[in-house]
């Protein structure tokens, strides 16, 4: 059922002869059992939530379109939060018969989202398609590119010490800040095994999971926009270092999904989260400190400055503020919160801030960057 033919329906009927905007609850529902209209029984309970929400009994019809639509607004969550009729209150976990699929939809929900009332919202109208194809696809991307590197140079641990890896047209290097496309391209490239490991293992854990509730625009953009924070905040505060490796796109996904835990700790249902907080900490920390030893003190000769550590923080710091802005808008219009609209304009003033800096702070400051491969 499309919006255009709900509303001929309900013109047809005169349910509303005065447009008001409202519906009867009751006369709604005699017409949705006089015309068997194909309305889900989820989205039906979620609509008398709705109805006995408001003071009179009635369901706003654009608040239909919007459950309809499955696109929910904040005053749609709050009408069914306050609703004196709360939706089904038997746990997601105590659904029987569910096959391997549906399970791992429901072990989704209870990772990534803190309510009970999104649980099941995005349990019952979880489809197959589109499935999460970015991080899949990043993720096959930079193994791909590691593998052809690795047998190129014939090293797989540490390549940034070979004379020949930075002369690749991927890496961020100082000199080649002209190639605007270096900026994101980096994040194909990785320091080694280790590194590309890490990275991979957290986006198809974290990445995929998040990508599955919360769509592939939202994750895509928030990724994104951690590795492009990451190299321009690089060619700011660490003028002579190259970057590779998709740390600052990886750390933006992890840092807004360890905040939202956080801030929702006692709606989250995820099992053992404390220890898998703890253990997430320890491993993100770790990964920075190796990224500033290998920076500081290179373990091996090198032709030029290592790689900076710098977009392992500008990604945590995206993560934290535009992906928590993203985590906690499940299922809602990000461009009606004021919030969003904040981030994104501080967002632009750093990106400009950054490409005034690229474009005469180095000549100004007379930096003296390594000559590029």
């Amino acid at each position: 059922m499309d919006r255009s033919s709900l509303l001929q329906l309900i013109q047809e009927q005169q349910l509303d002869p005065e447009n008001t905007g409202f519906i009867g609850a009751d006369t709604f529902a005699g017409l949705v059992h006089s015309h068997e209209l194909p309305l889900d029984p989820a989205k039906l309970d979620m609509l008398v939530a709705l109805a006995q929400s408001n003071e009179r009994g009635q369901v706003c019809y654009q608040e239909l379109v919007d459950l309809i639509s499955s696109k929910r607004s904040s005053s749609f969550k709050r009408a069914i939060a306050n609703g004196q009729r709360a939706l089904p209150r038997d746990g997601l976990l105590d659904e029987p018969g569910l096959g391997v699929y549906k399970r791992f939809v429901r072990y989704v929900a209870y990772e990534i989202l803190p309510c009970e009332m999104d649980r099941r919202w995005y349990f019952y109208r979880h489809r197959n398609c589109p499935p999460p194809v970015f991080m899949a696809s990043v993720t096959l991307a930079q193994i791909i590119v590691f593998l052809c590197y690795g047998a190129r140079l014939n090293k797989w641990v540490l390549q940034t010490y070979h004379p020949e890896y930075m002369k690749s047209p991927l890496v961020y290097h100082p000199g080649h800040r002209a190639r605007a496309w270096r900026f994101l391209t980096y994040m194909f490239m990785h320091v080694g095994l280790e590194q590309l490991g890490f990275n991979a293992l957290l986006q198809l854990m974290i990445g995929v999971p998040l990508e599955m509730v919360h769509g592939l625009l939202r994750i895509s953009l928030l990724y994104l926009a951690g590795v492009l924070a990451g190299s321009l905040t690089v060619s700011i505060t660490d003028m002579r270092a190259p970057v590779v490796g998709g740390s600052g796109g990886v750390y933006a996904l992890c840092s807004a999904h360890l905040a939202n835990v956080v801030m929702n700790w006692a709606g989250m249902r995820c099992p053992y989260k404390l220890l898998r907080m703890v253990l997430a900490l320890v491993c993100m920390s770790s990964e920075v400190g190796r990224a500033v030893w290998l920076r500081f003190s290179p373990p091996l000769p090198a032709s030029g400055p290592q790689p900076s550590f710098m977009a392992h923080l500008a990604g945590a710091v995206v993560g934290v503020s535009m992906g928590l802005t993203i985590l906690r808008s499940y299922e809602e219009r990000l461009r009606d919160q004021c919030g969003w609209w904040v981030v994104l304009l501080a967002y632009g003033t750093f990106l400009l801030f950054a490409i005034f800096w690229n474009v005469f702070a180095y000549d100004l400051l007379g930096a003296h960057i390594p000559p590029p491969p």
